[in-house]
């Protein structure tokens, strides 16, 4: 049987460091892999995870919506949205391109699933430099983004509160789930089709924590956590239920939207 199709888009990232001994000092590059959690818990899954890292979206991420179709699903994660307006031709040649956030936008209206997945550059991010914000991409999912940074940072541990206990997404999973450090805050959409599934506890602001909804002919669902850690520590990972979160996640988010 073939296996459904997704893309996962992000989740990478390169860092500089100066270090100084004494009189001497030397400089030092990272480049770092955020999804690995994820891409391990799909092995031998029903689901063929292609996974394209932030530095290669600006000019692999498809142009066209065909290019767009070879995939059921398409998962944004800790990714701004300059990445997919600034191709390359536009930033350094001044040349006009295909809108991608439009694409994604007809692509779950045409019957495809999208997911956006928190983190430091989702949603609106730190800073507030994400930007996903009244884009063409925040108008198919359940939520909108804050106008500002974000980021609910929570040390003290975020113990889910899962308020559609039966939704097929988290059906088995009853919790407690392990603790979460943070997440972004969103606002819900108003719609019978904006289904909240999971959410932090009152004393922690109530705010969305997994929120399912349609678009179209399409599913969209919001994520606001992360893959892996911090926000979602090596517990969470380790947690035999975190695999079966994200496998009826992506089951739910590709099947066809009634």
């Amino acid at each position: 049987m073939a296996k459904t199709k997704v893309l996962l888009v992000g989740e990478s990232w390169v860092s500089a460091a100066n270090h100084y001994k004494g009189f001497d000092a030397f400089s030092s590059v990272t480049f770092h892999l955020g999804a690995e959690p994820l891409v391990a818990a799909l092995k031998d899954s029903p689901f063929e995870l292609t996974y394209m890292k932030v530095h290669e979206a600006a000019t692999e991420f498809p142009m066209t919506m065909e290019g767009l179709l070879a995939y059921d699903a398409v998962l944004l994660s800790d990714i701004g949205s300059n990445t997919l307006l600034l191709h390359p031709d536009v930033w350094l040649h001044g040349r006009t391109v295909p809108n991608r956030l439009k694409l994604l936008r007809d692509y779950v209206a045409g019957g495809r699933g999208l997911m956006m997945i928190g983190g430091y550059f989702s949603f609106q991010g730190i800073d507030g430099k994400a930007r996903w914000r009244r884009t063409p991409v925040e108008d198919v999912l359940p939520v909108t983004c804050l106008p500002y940074d974000d980021r609910i940072e929570a040390p003290e541990g975020i113990i889910a509160d899962i308020t559609m206990p039966e939704h097929p997404i988290v059906a088995g999973l009853p919790g407690p789930w392990p603790a979460l450090l943070g997440v972004n805050e969103v606002e819900l959409k108003s719609g019978p089709d904006v289904e909240v599934i999971a959410r932090l506890p009152d004393d922690q602001g109530g705010h969305p924590l997994l929120v399912a909804g349609r678009h179209g002919k399409g599913r969209t669902l919001a994520w606001t956590s992360d893959i892996g850690p911090h926000w979602l520590p090596q517990p969470f990972v380790d947690w035999p239920g975190y695999r079966q979160l994200w496998t009826q996640a992506l089951t739910w988010l590709t099947e066809p939207a009634r």
